[in-house]
């Protein structure tokens, strides 16, 4: 769900953005069990990964990739690396380089290989992405009709 004209500025920039909305609604208001801590937002922003890991099964890395869709909380990244539920990963945003220790929320089937990985941060950093979220009781404004008085 695209809005037109809607954008915030990013980094001294504008950025278009979309906001993702729960499944089938076109409002994120709804019951608390339906609700996200905060919105997502869906936006390309270039980071680096490497494992925290302290376990000798875990293998050492360090990725460059980028997100496909940012909260406060933390974002839904591509790699190509095998992590598992529950590892920390240290995130770096490059453009600013300030980093994050986190842990994967989640991990499902991408593409090309690499896999969707949901990572939440360990410590809240609501300036991590350098955006302006919605407010939480933010509503998708209805698409109106223009009348004419012709």
């Amino acid at each position: 769900m695209e809005t037109p004209g809607l954008a915030y500025h990013c980094l001294k920039s504008t950025v278009p953005l979309t906001w993702v909305m729960p499944s089938g609604s076109s409002n994120p208001v709804g019951p608390i069990s339906n609700r996200r801590r905060s919105q997502r937002v869906i936006l390309t922003m270039a980071v680096t990964v490497r494992n925290e890991g302290s376990s000798p099964k875990e293998t050492s890395f360090v990725e460059e990739t980028h997100t496909l869709i940012v909260n406060l909380h933390g974002a839904l990244i591509l790699l190509a690396a095998k992590v598992a539920k529950g590892q920390k990963l240290r995130l770096s945003n490059r453009a600013t380089k300030e980093e994050q220790l986190c842990r994967v929320a989640s991990i499902s089937p991408g593409s090309e290989g690499k896999a969707q990985v949901g990572v939440e941060f360990l410590k809240p950093s609501p300036d991590f992405w350098r955006i302006t979220f919605p407010p939480e009781d933010w509503v998708l404004p209805e698409p109106s009709t223009v009348t004419s008085n012709d």
